[in-house]
Formats: C-alpha cells, sequence, structure tokens
C-alpha cells in the first residue's frame, strides 16, 4: 500500500513521519513535518511483517532517518552493550524519535541467532519505551526463544500476551498470529504446547480447550504433556464432558496417553460415582499396556472410602502390595478416615500404627481423622492422648481439632473440659473460629451456666469476634433464669448498639 504525501529529502530539522500498521509499534516522530518545493513522492510504507525494507531513494537520507542504517546502528549497538540496558539505551537515545514500526521486527529477525539480543531488544521497547507490543511482536520473539530453547523466558512472555489480549475488547487470534509469524523465522511447534499450558497457567482454561480445538484443525498435533495440563485443569473446573472430547481427539489423531492422563480420567470416573465404568476403563488401561501406579490407587481407595466401599479399598490396598506398589501416607490416611467414618475406630487405629511401622510419618489429617473417631465415640481419653502425641511430633493443632475435641466434650456434657480445651489450644497459637465459641456460648447457656458463657464471650470479643443476635438473646434468656437481671439489661442494651 502507498501512503501518499509530499515531504522534502534535504530540508534542515524535517523528518518523516513513521506510520505503523496494526500489527506494529506506533511511532510519531517529535519533528513536525516540514513541505518544500523541491519534494518526492513520499516511499513505499511496507508492512512490519517483512524481512527487509528496501526503497530506491532511502540512500538520499541521513544514516538515523534510513530505516535499513536504522536496523544496522541498532544491531551494533545492542551487540555493543548487550548486558548493560543503561548504556544501550544512552547509545540509542537519539534515534528514538526516529526509530519505526518497519524496524522493530526486523531487528528482532536479524538477532534470531542470538536470542539473548533479541530478548534485550525486545524488552528495551518494551519497558524503555513504554510501549505495549502488539500480538504479532510478541509471537516473533516468543518464536525466536523457543526455537533457542530459551523455553521459560518464551513462556513468560507467552503469559504476559495472553494477559494482554484478555484485557483488549477486539478480539485477537494469538493461534492465527503465531501461524503467521512462523512464515519469517525458525519455529518449532513446541510453542503451541506452551500456548496451552499458558491459558491454564492463566485460569483460562476454556480457552485453553479453543486452542487446542483450532491447532488441531490447522494440523498441528500437540504433545501429551500440555494436554494432561489442560485436561487436569477442565477436571478442576468441572469440565468433565471436554475432557472426554479431547480424549476422543487425541486418539483419533494419534496422541498416545500416558499413566497421568489415565490418572485424571479415573479421577473424573470416580467423580461419577460410577464403579462398573471405572473398572471397564482400568481393564482398557492395562491392554494398552499402562500399570496403575500410587497414584491411581489412592484415587481409587480415597472414592471407595467416601462411599463406604470399604471391602473394596481394603482389596486394592493388598492388591497394591502384590504388585509391588508401596503404600504411602495418603493411601493409610484415606483409609483410616474410611473406617472412622464408618465406627470401625478401633481398625483405623490399627491402621495408624502399621502406617508409622513401616516409617510414615502422621501429618496433621491422620491425627485429626481418628481423633475425630473417637470423638464421636466419646472415647475422650484416646482423643486426648492423640492430641498429645500430635503436639509432642511437632504437628501442631488447627481448628478442625480444635472443633472435633469441643463437640466431643459437649456430647459427653463436660463444658468444662471444652474450655480447657480451647484455652490450651490457644497456647499453641491455634485460632478458635467464630463458630466454636458461638457453639459453646450456646451450650452453657443451654446448660443454666450464664456467668461461664460470659466469660467466654469477653474472650470472644477479644478474638475480634462479635456475637450473632441469637448468642445474645439466649444468654439475655439464661440471666434472666437466674435473676440476673441488671446483667441482662446490659446484654440487651451492648446487642441493640451493635446489631
Amino acid at each position: 500500500m502507498l501512503l501518499l504525501h509530499r515531504t522534502s529529502l534535504f530540508s534542515s530539522g524535517q523528518a518523516l513521519l513513521k506510520s505503523g500498521p496494526a500489527f506494529g509499534f506506533q511511532f510519531i516522530s517529535k519533528s513536525t513535518l516540514s513541505s518544500s518545493s523541491s519534494s518526492f513522492q513520499a516511499l513505499t510504507v511496507c508492512d512490519p511483517k517483512t524481512k527487509t525494507i528496501s526503497n530506491p531513494l532511502y540512500h538520499f537520507l541521513p544514516d538515523i532517518q534510513n530505516p535499513n542504517k536504522l536496523v544496522n546502528l541498532v544491531c551494533s549497538a545492542l551487540r555493543k552493550h548487550n548486558t548493560h540496558v543503561c548504556h544501550l539505551h544512552d547509545e540509542l537515545q537519539h534515534l528514538i524519535p526516529h526509530l519505526g514500526s518497519r524496524e522493530i521486527i526486523p531487528v528482532l529477525l536479524r538477532c534470531q541467532s542470538n536470542s539473548n539480543l533479541a530478548l534485550i531488544f525486545f524488552n528495551w521497547v518494551k519497558n524503555y519505551l513504554d510501549l505495549i507490543p502488539s500480538t504479532y511482536d510478541y509471537c516473533i520473539i516468543v518464536h525466536i526463544l523457543a526455537w533457542s530453547h530459551n523455553f521459560s523466558q518464551a513462556m513468560k512472555l507467552l503469559s504476559e500476551l495472553i494477559g494482554l489480549a484478555s484485557r483488549k475488547k477486539e478480539n485477537t487470534d494469538v493461534i492465527q498470529d503465531l501461524v503467521s509469524s512462523a512464515e519469517e523465522c525458525n519455529m518449532d511447534p513446541v510453542v503451541f504446547d506452551m500456548l496451552i499450558k499458558a491459558y491454564v497457567k492463566a485460569g483460562q482454561v476454556g480457552e485453553g480447550y479453543w486452542a487446542f480445538r483450532k491447532i488441531v484443525n490447522m494440523g498441528f498435533v500437540p504433545h501429551v504433556i500440555a494436554l494432561n495440563r489442560l485436561l487436569n485443569g477442565l477436571s478442576k473446573s468441572n469440565c468433565i464432558d471436554k475432557c472426554w472430547e479431547i480424549y476422543e481427539v487425541m486418539g483419533k489423531i494419534g496422541i498416545m496417553p500416558n499413566t497421568h492422563t489415565f490418572n485424571i480420567l479415573i479421577h473424573l470416573l470416580c467423580k461419577d460415582e460410577d464403579v462398573h465404568k471405572v473398572n471397564e476403563f482400568l481393564e482398557k488401561m492395562e491392554e494398552l499396556g499402562f500399570e496403575p501406579d500410587i497414584v491411581t490407587y489412592n484415587t481409587l481407595i480415597s472414592s471407595y472410602c467416601r462411599k463406604g466401599r470399604l471391602d473394596n479399598a481394603f482389596y486394592l490396598y493388598r492388591i497394591m502390595y502384590m504388585r509391588d506398589v508401596i503404600p504411602d501416607l495418603l493411601t493409610h490416611t484415606s483409609l483410616i478416615n474410611g473406617l472412622c467414618k464408618a465406627g470401625r475406630v478401633k481398625e483405623a487405629h490399627q491402621i495408624f500404627n502399621q502406617m508409622i511401622d513401616r516409617g510414615f510419618a502422621p501429618d496433621i489429617v491422620s491425627y485429626n481423622s481418628l481423633m475425630s473417631g473417637y470423638c464421636k465415640e466419646g472415647k475422650m481419653k484416646e482423643s486426648r492422648a492423640l492430641l498429645h502425641a500430635m503436639i509432642v511430633n511437632g504437628i501442631s493443632p488447627d481448628s478442625f481439632t480444635c472443633h472435633a475435641l469441643v463437640e466431643g466434650y459437649g456430647r459427653k456434657g463436660k463444658w468444662l473440659s471444652a474450655l480447657n480445651v480451647v484455652i490450651e489450644l490457644k497456647r499453641f497459637g491455634v485460632l478458635i473460629s467464630s463458630d466454636i465459641y458461638g457453639y459453646l456460648v450456646f451450650s452453657l447457656c443451654q446448660e443454666n451456666r450464664p456467668f461461664a458463657a460470659v466469660k467466654l464471650l469477653d474472650r470472644m470479643l477479644e478474638d475480634g469476634y462479635e456475637p450473632t443476635k441469637e448468642i445474645y438473646d439466649k444468654l439475655i434468656e439464661s440471666l434472666c433464669n437466674n435473676d440476673c437481671i441488671s446483667e441482662a439489661l446490659l446484654y440487651k442494651n451492648e446487642m441493640i448498639e451493635k446489631i
């Protein structure tokens, strides 16, 4: 396309207008355009995607205004100051008014053999010139970095690109620009895998899915690792149908799933709670030559325990040893949790001890599961013993620990013991939740112990919690039942002020 205007090539103080097309940086010379009686038609403005810039009239221009010379000057400065960006900026300072979109991509392409120089230049333009590169500019530098195996920087810039694209009002086809820009420079198809990963990393799982579909339609075959990342993201977003679509497409275009793929899909099947489908899929997995690993077994055992299918869970537990897959901490914790929920706390404690004997140190989840089981059975002595063992082993109790113990003492009507637990756990830095405070204050009032409830309410206020209207009502009622009318009126006025 020809941009027609009249300008003198020889007038002093004159500058050319650099008008960049849609895909380039936009620069306008700070000097004003001047006209002269001796003038030429404007030079041809080429697309910034073109590697070379040529025009027979360029040799009439000074070096700093000649696009070809500008590229040479910038590249020379880059080679000279490749580790000192400040020095580079100083040397190129006088060229900034003359740099245009036509020079940006040629400089990047000239630096293909040294991706470090290309990255330095790109960052200099972006940071020192305070400009936002276009999608196409990003694609060029990403290709250069990926071809040079500088994957971390390429991934970083891809993440920047999709962030910019998502904030733009107009639709930006990143994939199309990646394909178009690949015609100008060396291209490694790994950029498409990186794009899928970048979308998932940015939480744009839906965009990652559509990127996968476009990439496949263009004839590119993504790597199974990128698709596993996408499957995992879709699974967490509960996009189950899309996961199975991807699995179907993988089969059609010849992408061989790996164990990680099957584990993600097993997890999806466990969500559906269809045991028959799970068994069918496991058989298919083994037919393809994949042996279930520790993740597969843990996923299945955890699912069976949640559903109360403990016989199936322990069958797999035994199979693991037969196949030389050693159960880990998660395996044992799932079994302990399942047994406790089923009221088989004694058996759960046996698994707990077996786990320790086999060299696994229980974590907070293991202790809490077993402790909760004992508390539900009202065996507070065993629960307190587990609490002390947990502290001795350097594991800090948490709010779940506190809740289980308080409710356990509450079931037995031992409110003083429940209060002592709260005080003891606070000394260990456990954050007592407003629910626990509320439960205890309410229960103490029901037990006709308003003064104990008042003391606990003061602690609750000290921790920054505000009692609910229901707690105030119960406390006022309890005080009135104990002929403490003046105290009841005080709390009534406090309630009116706060609620």
